[in-house]
């Protein structure tokens, strides 16, 4: 992997924030987190860039594990940021309940509408709140690979830790402070009991950094496994929709 000085990359990657906020003349920042690492490590930055007093923590569980509560709230209090708490579970049983009758859904949908419902909540408390941005938690790993929902943790005004692979996420957390059972705690979205990235993925984050600083940087892949290889090629060539605004038909004249 690349070596980083991650000292100067939270100095940077904390003006930065705090330069795209004076931009977008903002009054603050709403952030969900979600008690893993990611989130975490975001609310920290944003925190450090803007003053704790600015920055807005959203515990949005639906049928959660209650742990991932308790280590938001833990991290909120860490960091000195107030934390709002709106439990999702009654809306999105209320939602599944009105479309049964039309619609049978999957695990994926439903896992989805879970994450866009959240989604949705950021921008509800952040423009009640007056004018706030919504600060993203992908990183760069899963922004890369497409493993984030549409519109739902996607939807967001800007990513600070997007350019950073899942490893150098780690790595700065530590210098944050953050608390080694976050740090270690299984990434998970909690989008479903006993869900976990990795899982779901079908790869371990180490190999797909690995790879991925390969490919972005076009270096030798020799001694990589070629189904690894092409798995996480596949994975980024088919969520590049992700990633781009929606196409747009244009009329010629």
């Amino acid at each position: 992997m690349r070596k980083l000085n991650y000292e100067s990359i939270i100095s940077k990657i904390q003006e930065w924030i705090n330069d795209y906020s004076k931009t977008a003349n903002v009054e603050g920042i709403v952030v969900g987190i979600s008690g893993g690492i990611d989130s975490a490590v975001t609310s920290a930055l944003c925190a450090n860039a803007i003053g704790k007093e600015n920055v807005i923590g959203l515990g949005l569980p639906c049928f959660s594990n209650p742990q991932d509560l308790n280590d938001a709230k833990t991290i909120a209090n860490i960091l000195g940021i107030k934390l709002v708490v709106l439990d999702l579970s009654s809306v999105f049983k209320e939602y599944l309940k009105i479309s049964s009758p039309q619609i049978t859904s999957n695990s994926m949908s439903e896992a989805n509408l879970k994450a866009r419902l959240r989604m949705m909540s950021y921008y509800f408390v952040g423009q009640s709140l007056g004018n706030y941005l919504v600060g993203g938690t992908g990183n760069r790993t899963e922004i890369a690979i497409g493993y984030f929902t549409k519109y739902g943790d996607g939807g967001v005004d800007f990513e600070p830790i997007g350019g950073l692979y899942k490893c150098e996420v780690r790595e700065i957390a530590k210098l944050l402070n953050i608390p080694n059972r976050i740090i270690n705690k299984p990434p998970s979205a909690g989008l479903w009991d006993g869900q976990t990235d990795e899982d779901e993925i079908g790869m371990k984050y180490d190999l797909i950094d690995e790879i991925l600083y390969r490919l972005d940087y076009d270096l030798d892949l020799t001694g990589f496994n070629e189904k690894d290889i092409e798995k996480v090629q596949t994975m980024m060539e088919s969520s590049r929709h992700k990633l781009m605004m929606p196409p747009t038909f244009r009329i010629k004249i």
